[in-house]
């Protein structure tokens, strides 16, 4: 294996494609940190990573725009208990290290009060393989990219159904780990049906693209997995997940059957 695949970033990748070859959508299972219960969070990493192929960790924040009210619910639920993105950071560096990689979702405010001097040496420390910041596009994410880049850690960048083809080639060429393409404009938690013109985005989206793609908002359930089988590399799980916690259900369980 070359020292590039071994990058944090490249970890992220080849987790998907790795999935994805056995002919079913990877797994990108989200949680926000801290919620249910900041007690309970390595607990609940430790059982969605044995599950997930890729676990995406949101940074509470206190205005989190493209997120829908079951996020909304857990980020402030997060936030009322203390989390911050130093204590995350802090856990993740002091607890073993899980399978799969780990990607960190987070508004820019958290990652600039942090400071991006140090923030990438800290991810890497705490075995985070990748970042996804949905309020700062591509246009505007050279110092954030560059920072990432010195430690191979990859800058996630998301593609929408109204992105011009121009646009997208930019968004292609400046994500790294994978490209998040959003099923619908909008908000994250509805459920999408994925209509014939979602299927024929995606597979623009793919077909344009170097590094895998992943399918989120509003992916809740299993035929929607399968109807996305073909059509991207990966699948994102967001609210529905986090209402499985909610209910203090077992989330490595439900993944699984998710998964089918």
């Amino acid at each position: 294996m070359s020292s590039r695949q071994n990058l944090p970033g490249e970890q992220i990748s080849n987790a998907i494609r790795s999935a994805s070859a056995k002919g079913h959508p990877a797994l990108v299972a989200y949680l926000t940190a801290g919620y249910p219960s900041m007690a309970l969070f390595t607990e609940h990493l430790r059982a969605i990573a044995s599950a997930a192929d890729v676990v995406e960790i949101g940074v509470p924040f206190t205005d989190p725009m493209a997120d829908g009210v079951t996020v909304q619910r857990s980020s402030q639920g997060a936030l009322a208990q203390g989390v911050t993105l130093r204590w995350i950071l802090s856990e993740l560096t002091s607890m073993p290290k899980v399978a799969a990689p780990l990607l960190l979702m987070s508004y820019l405010n958290p990652l600039l009060a942090f400071g991006l001097d140090r923030l990438a040496a800290a991810a890497v420390k705490a075995g985070v393989n990748g970042f996804i910041v949905p309020d700062l596009p591509v246009d505007e994410s050279d110092l954030l990219k560059d920072a990432m880049a010195s430690q191979g850690i990859a800058l996630v960048q998301m593609v929408t159904p109204v992105t011009t083809a121009e646009r997208l080639d930019r968004v292609i060429a400046g994500s790294s780990g994978f490209v998040y393409a959003v099923t619908r404009t909008g908000v994250t938690g509805k459920n999408v049906a994925v209509p014939t013109e979602v299927i024929e985005y995606l597979d623009r989206v793919r077909a344009h693209s170097t590094v895998p793609v992943c399918a989120g908002f509003g992916i809740r359930g299993r035929e929607q997995v399968q109807t996305l089988r073909g059509h991207v590399d990966g699948v994102i799980i967001g609210s529905a997940l986090v209402e499985v916690l909610e209910r203090g259900g077992d989330p490595a369980r439900w993944l699984a059957e998710l998964r089918g």
